[in-house]
This record gives C-alpha cells, structure tokens and sequence, in this order.
C-alpha cells in the first residue's frame, strides 16, 4: 500500500483528502504544519508528499527544500489558494513535481496523485551509472567501432600526415581531430577548428589566408589568417566538403609546397601546419559531380578516419549517458542526476539520427524536464521513447484467450521442454523467434525488430547474445529446431 502524506494547516483540507481517497489502496498520512510534516516524511517514507505553500511557522516552499534535501526522488505536489504565475513558477523552480489549486478539481486529483505515484515507484528503479574512462576530449566508448578509432588515433598521433575525417553529423568529428593533435608532437603549438560551411564564401579566404590593408572595401588594416596563426601547429577544417572551389585551389597550393598569398598580396608566404579536415559528405561523389576537386581529394585523403554512427555501437549508449549526466550534474552543482531503467532502454532502442550529438542534446533537456533526481521515460521526446505499445496500454481491454489460441500453444511449448533433456523453453524460443524474424525480413532489423516487438538495440543485443548474423540467417537453421515445427515425436503436438 503506497504511503501518501498530506501536510495543511486546514483540518478541512485533511478531511477532504481523507474521504476523496477512502476505499482506495493509498494508506493517507497527515501533518498540520511543515515541522511535524518533516518528521513523518523522514519516519515514514511516504510514497508522495502533498503540501499547501501557506503555513504557519514552516513555510511550503521552504518544507519542500527540506524534503528535497534528504530525498530527490519523491515527488512533492504543492497546493495554494491563491495562485499567482510567480508562486507557481517559484514552486516548479524549487522541485515541486506539481501545483494544485484549491478548491480541487477531484478528478483532476485523482489523476495527478496517480501520476505522480507512478512516477515515484519508476524513480525507486533508477540505474547505476559508473563514471566512463574520459581521456579529456569528450571521446567516450568501449564498444569494438570504437576501439578501433582509439588505436588508429594513436598511430596517427605518431605521424603529421594529412588525415581526412568523415562520419555522418554529430558523430565527434572535430573530437577526433583534437585528439590526434594532443597526442602528435605538435600538441604544444596552436590548434584551430575552422567550419568552412558556417563562414560565408567571400570571407572565408580572408578567414584563412588573411589579407593585405586595403585588399578590399572595409579592408582598413592587414590581416593574419589562420594558416599564419597555426604556424608549426595543427588546422582542423570542418566541412570541408562545403568550400568553394576558388578556396579548394588555394588549400591545394598549401598542401603541395606549404605556401599562400595573403588576399590582396603577392608576397609567397610559408608555413608548417598539418591539416585535419572533416566532412559528412561524399567526396568521391562530389568529386563526381565536379563539386570538389579530385588532386585535392587526393591530398586530403592521405588517410581516413571513419566515426561510425551511434547506431552502429549501440553498447556505448550507457557509457555516454553516464559521462554527459556527469558533465551536466558538476555544471549544475546541486545534487546528481540519474535515469530510470526504462528511460535508459528507450535511449538504448532509438536510432539516433542525428548521433552522438542528437543524445547528448536530449539528454540536456530531459533533465530540464525531469521533475525529480531521476529522469523517466516521459521525460523524453515522443520520438525517443516511442508511441505506448497497445499491448502494454493498461486501459486497453485484453483479448479474449480462447480467441487467441496462445493458451494451447504454451501448453505445448511446456510439453515440449518437459520432455527435452538440457532445453530451456525461454532462451531457446527466443534466438529462433529471432532467427526466423530475420529470414522472413531477409536480414532487415528495423522490419525484424518491428515484427518481434521490441526495439532495434535490443533486437542487436539478442543478435549478439545467440551469436546471430544476418548472413547466418540460413545456416544457422538447422542449429535450433523451433519446438512448435518439429515434426519428431519430442515435440508438442
């Protein structure tokens, strides 16, 4: 029976609470002023915690602190009769889950008490994070893609050839670019990162080879570009995709023989910088379409570096979670931060578009939203957490057993693994379920996991589990005969 602790200086107010829930599975506790509402909140530990703002001697705002202190993860729900926006924005400042109006809309009570009990029981299941190995540039993950990255970093650190970044947007880029530079020889000169497609085609030159006083209008004194700037150090030029093919000769020049003219200049200028440049795009496409030049492609791809998509190293999801909740929580400087386990399978089952920075940023407004220490799966996007399944919606009516025939079919499943020696029912069912979701899809995961109904990185962990490859698909069909198929006198039937 779930706890719920009424505190209010009006003896109605505690009657009313009492007769609304009476019959209900809550067990109600109440206080008639905020120190005798602490005591019983640290005694008792209730599930919920209502109070009015309006008090004698201990104010709401002020018995919400105290609660909060000892306890982030119960939801508190503040009540007012005088309701104005800045109470109301000072309540949810302060950690109220909710603020109520009196006289109350029952209804609408009941539902948010409700609300906030479930969110209270999904708080109470929040997931151990452990701190992520940080090498000081924001490069988190454990996952094979990514250890791959780690040990070509190293080897590249060791050289000052030309490397050539890409990766779909968002994947940490321009991270990969600073660690090869703090682990070159060259870490203690000057590094920049240039986005080439944030910088207006017109300036963009200026912006990197510098120009002459007077090169043009507004000209007025002379200019050092970044090359200048980078001398003996590292440029990083992102999107370098997106560059002029004016600028892309001029970049070509400095790879050759290491010089440039300032714009507006005729004096040969030369440096010693290694370029990193970075791209989301297709350059031998472009290159295809006379978008990009070929020799500089050439130069540019001396050798590449590939960020794999947050999708393809899904297992780095909880690790990632754990360093930017980290990141946030030391920003923020009061109290930490955590997920629920359902929230976290939901960032776990999600595609993740836009990458690693897509995650990052959803992260960062879930604990804008989150209305206690622990962000819940409401706190995240619909298109995160997905639509509520239909099957899991507890108002929905259940189907009819005896229309379904599942009943039947579990008899026989159970038969079946009464009668076969070294079987468990569960695993075995679950890899050929797998394995058939995948031939009937022709090795598509996001049509296999939608059959299954489960999401696409759990479907890729089961894969891993049960040593499941989309090319094994066939191959593996004789491994694992599926109990309802088999035609041998063992199996149900």
């Amino acid at each position: 029976m779930d706890k719920v602790l009424i505190i209010d200086d009006e003896s109605d107010v505690l009657y009313a609470f009492r007769r609304i829930f009476e019959g209900s599975d809550l067990d109600i506790l109440s206080a008639d002023n905020g120190r005798e509402g602490f005591r019983i909140f640290r005694e008792r530990a209730p599930r919920l915690v209502i109070l009015d703002i309006r008090m004698e001697g201990w104010s709401g705002l002020h018995t919400l602190e105290r609660i909060r202190e000892v306890d982030g993860r119960t939801p508190v729900i503040l009540m007012t009769a005088y309701g104005t926006s800045k109470t109301a924005i000072e309540a949810m400042k302060r950690g109220a889950w909710d603020y109520l109006l009196k006289p109350f809309d029952i209804p609408r009570l009941k539902e948010v008490v409700h609300s906030a009990l479930r969110s209270s029981r999904d708080m109470q299941e929040s997931v151990r994070l452990e701190d992520p190995a940080d090498d000081g540039i924001g490069i988190v993950g454990k996952s094979e893609p990514m250890q791959r990255i780690f040990k070509l970093i190293g080897q590249l650190a060791s050289s000052s050839a030309t490397v050539l970044v890409t990766g779909e947007s968002g994947t940490g880029k321009e991270l990969a670019a600073r660690a090869i530079y703090q682990n070159s020889e060259r870490s203690g000169q000057p590094y920049l990162a240039i986005n080439c497609a944030a910088i207006p085609e017109n300036l963009l030159e200026s912006e990197l080879f510098g120009h002459e006083k007077g090169a043009f209008t507004g000209a007025h004194t002379l200019r050092i570009g970044k090359f200048e700037q980078c001398h003996h150090g590292t440029i990083f030029l992102d999107e370098i995709g997106d560059m002029a093919l004016s600028t892309q000769t001029r970049i070509l020049r400095v790879l050759q023989n290491g010089t440039f003219e300032r714009v507006g200049g005729n004096r040969s200028i030369k440096v010693d910088v290694r370029i990193i440049a970075g791209t989301n795009r297709d350059l031998e496409r472009a290159v295809e379409e006379n978008a990009f030049r070929e020799d500089l492609f050439y130069r540019l791809n001396v050798v590449r570096l590939h960020m794999p998509p947050l999708r393809e190293r899904g297992e780095d999801i909880r690790p990632l979670v754990s360093y930017f909740l980290g990141k946030a929580n030391a920003r923020k400087g009061t109290g930490r931060k955590t997920i629920s386990s359902e929230a976290l399978e939901s960032l776990e089952n999600h595609d993740w578009p836009g990458n690693v920075r897509e995650l990052e940023n959803t992260l960062q407004r879930a604990m804008v939203i989150a209305k206690g220490d622990v962000i819940l799966a409401g706190d995240l996007p619909l298109k995160v957490r997905g639509p509520r399944s239909p099957a899991l919606d507890p108002h929905r009516e259940p189907a009819p057993p005896e229309s379904s025939g599942l009943p039947e079919l579990a008899e026989r499943l159970f038969s079946w693994a009464e009668r076969t020696t070294g079987e468990r029912l569960l695993p075995v069912l679950e890899r050929e379920l797998i394995r058939l979701a995948l031939e009937r899809t022709g090795g598509n995961q996001i049509r296999a996991s939608a059959l299954l109904g489960i999401g696409r990185g759990t479907l890729r962990r089961r894969m891993e589990k049960y040593r499941l490859h989309v090319r094994q698909r066939i191959e593996d069909s004789s491994s694992v005969q599926p109990p309802v198929r088999s035609p041998t006198p063992s199996a149900p039937g």
